[in-house]
């Protein structure tokens, strides 16, 4: 019996061997940044891991046409007065640990960025209008006090300053945190990748640190909507510059690319069928520190939006892969004004003259100045760099000014930017959610500039609270109107994005939407959910 038992187990095992493992679909993609702190949205926007989102499910999320779709909510409702929203979430959600995914893990989430320094905590005060969260965030009132409860394990409630019709739009960027974990090791859960744990359809298997690259694998716990398809993902953020990301896919180590103005005719003529363009609702614009010379003089600023030839621009440095852009909003985006865009055009005479109003004709006398960008992957990758050398050279023709160029890792720019460590700076912004309220928000009441410019944030806040559309539009309008007139921002392009696929992705992701475009990982939780690979 024992010698039965031991050929039976001594066949198995030779049978085994002799039989291929089923083979694992990889996508190996590029990536964003090359520097993470912290594999927590929550905890870190700017400065998170690669991806850290796609490890937890958020409230809800946007698929490929921009519809809206529920997630870990299966349902949401207002009350009569606007103010308050009641999400639903779905029976049966868990963490990769066997942990419940409850109504308190993300009602935790918004308790800790109020309270611990969140570098996105301006979003849920503006677009998010939680009640309290300026007070608790100011460390004026206890987090107590904050317009967010957990009624049971799947019912929040939300509380909100005025009405927001479009709060479930917000809550795209709303993901969990397990209080269980941060209970038992505080913010380091998220740093470790043995301790890091999932809501969502991927599980972290490595992370790189040195270079940000991670491996995600299909996760066996997660139950939600948008179940992976494929089981690893591997992104290297080090593919991102479309000038190492096509050599890559070209050697087939990489499934798609980015590509800059000069490989697109290229790539077109050798994989027609593997072209994917996508016109990204963001916008890269000049901001500045509005109390340091030599920007605290509006007559400057002015000199500066009038000095861009944006036509130029994207016809020749940028083509292909951008649109000038006259306007915080993109076309196509809710509250698009053509008339805000007439105004962005590109006039020498004009800018000369305010130069000189401001003390400084011909350039005479303005300090040497150094613009500074943040390293970038992706479609941003392929245009800021290259638009930066077209501004050096062209605000030294047309106003007689030296800019020196200065590019950081994301963090350090944030750093800058939100301290004000330069006076001028290259910011690119893609949306969050999908209404005007969005882009405006980013300069209101300090928001991502610190700018505090009372005319426009009392126009704003009354456009955010107005339940007719059309008022609505016109208001923001209005807003946008002081951003001109006080030369808060130089408009500059508007991203459009242009990337080769492998012909051996599928999947919904990797076909073009309604109006054309493929917004690839623009819209991460969708793409990496709904991609297949032969």
């Amino acid at each position: 019996m024992n010698l039965t038992l031991k050929l039976a187990g001594a066949l198995a095992v030779a049978t085994a061997l002799t039989v291929p493992a089923l083979a694992q679909t990889t996508i190996v993609a590029p990536g964003q940044s090359t520097t993470g702190t912290y594999m927590d949205y929550m905890k870190t926007v700017y400065d998170r891991a690669t991806f850290a989102e796609l490890l937890q499910v958020p409230i809800a999320t946007f698929d490929k046409e921009f519809e809206l779709t529920p997630m870990a909510a299966e349902s949401w409702s207002q009350s009569e007065d606007g103010l308050t929203w009641t999400f639903k979430l779905r029976p049966g959600l868990v963490w990769s640990d066997g942990e419940p995914l409850t109504a308190e893990d993300y009602v935790f989430a918004l308790q800790r960025a109020a309270t611990s320094g969140y570098d996105f905590a301006w979003y849920w005060d503006f677009a998010g209008g939680i009640k309290g969260w300026k007070e608790v965030t100011e460390g004026t009132a206890d987090v107590s006090t904050l317009g967010l409860k957990a009624v049971d394990d799947l019912t929040i409630e939300v509380t909100t300053v005025a009405p927001k019709p479009y709060l479930p739009s917000v809550t795209s960027l709303w993901y969990p945190v397990p209080k269980h974990k941060v209970d038992e090791l505080g913010d380091d859960w998220a740093v470790n990748v043995d301790t890091i744990v999932s809501s969502g359809p991927f599980d972290l298997e490595s992370w790189e640190k040195s270079n940000n690259s991670v491996v995600l694998t299909k996760s066996d716990t997660y139950t939600g909507p948008w179940q992976a398809s494929v089981d690893r993902l591997e992104v290297d953020p080090t593919l991102g510059a479309p000038e190492v990301g096509l050599p890559a896919f070209l050697a087939g180590d990489a499934d798609y690319s980015f590509l800059n103005t000069g490989q697109v005719p290229v790539a077109t003529q050798r994989y027609p069928d593997g072209i994917r363009q996508n016109a990204v609702f963001a916008t890269s614009y000049i901001s500045y520190d509005l109390d340091s010379a030599p920007f605290n003089d509006v007559n400057v600023r002015r000199a500066f939006y009038y000095a861009v030839d944006r036509a130029e621009l994207t016809s020749t440095v940028l083509k292909d892969i951008a649109i000038p852009a006259g306007s915080i909003l993109p076309p196509g985006y809710p509250g698009y004004n053509p008339d805000v865009v007439a105004q962005a055009t590109f006039d020498p005479e004009k800018a000369k003259q305010f130069m000189a109003d401001a003390g400084f004709p011909n350039g005479e006398g303005f300090p040497e100045i150094e613009i500074w960008y943040r390293e970038e992957g992706g479609y941003n990758g392929a245009i800021i760099p290259a638009m930066a050398q077209y501004l050096q050279a062209e605000f030294k023709e047309t106003l007689g000014v030296t800019m020196n160029i200065r590019v950081l890792p994301g963090a350090e720019w944030m750093d800058g930017l939100r301290t004000k460590k330069n006076n001028i700076f290259i910011a690119p912004y893609e949306y969050d959610y999908l209404d005007p309220s969005n882009f405006y928000g980013i300069f209101y009441n300090g928001g991502r500039h610190g700018y505090f410019i009372p005319e426009y944030d009392a126009i704003v806040a009354q456009a955010d609270s107005e339940s007719d559309w059309d008022k609505r539009y016109a208001l923001y309008a209005q807003a946008e109107q002081i951003m001109i007139d006080q030369g808060l921002i130089v408009p500059l392009v508007h991203p459009v994005t242009t990337a080769v696929i492998s012909d051996q992705l599928g999947g919904d992701a990797s076909t073009p939407n309604a109006l054309g475009f493929t917004p690839l990982d623009r819209l991460g939780h969708y793409f990496f959910t709904h991609l297949t690979k032969q």
